[in-house]
């Protein structure tokens, strides 16, 4: 079970460790709060757009990751966080994808019906796998889906 204020150092701890060879403290540091900021990070092409076109057209948008408590600051540093209707991060539920009960808890905070909802993820397991348990049609990023254009198309067209 997960910490609800888990903010995932003990895992990027060992993840920075095993890639870098370096197991100091100071170093680690360093790189987990370079990785808490949106400077670190960017939205890749379309991203922003097709997610404003969405929301402006009345789609409910969620995020459910299992990333780590840093994920608000980083989606607000990108001025993201004001364009979901939930953000669903797996240390504050206590379950990570693939367990259904992440993306249930998405279901129930933006009030949809799985039946009702994709899931655009890229991973067959953990995306894929759980969303489907969860009664949830899911777009594989590469795959089902090669853009946000496509995403934004498929959504806005579909029945």
């Amino acid at each position: 079970m997960y910490n609800s204020q888990d903010d995932g150092r003990p895992f990027w701890k060992l993840v920075v460790s095993e890639a870098t060879g370096c197991s100091d403290d100071t170093y680690f540091e360093e790189v987990y709060q370079h990785y808490a900021s949106g400077e670190a990070w960017h939205l890749p092409a379309g991203a922003y757009d097709t997610i404003l076109i969405l929301k402006r057209s009345g789609v409910k948008l969620a995020v459910v990751s299992n990333f780590d408590t840093r994920l608000r600051k980083i989606l607000k540093d990108l001025n993201m966080l004001d364009l979901f209707d939930a953000v669903i991060i797996s240390s504050e539920v206590g379950h990570e994808k693939p367990d259904t009960k992440i993306f249930r808890a998405a279901l129930d905070q933006i009030s949809v019906e799985a039946m009702k909802t994709v899931h655009v993820g890229d991973d067959e397991k953990a995306d894929k796998g759980g969303a489907n348990a969860a009664g949830i049609d899911c777009w594989l990023w590469g795959v089902d889906v090669k853009s946000f254009g496509d995403i934004q198309n498929r959504i806005l067209t579909e029945p």
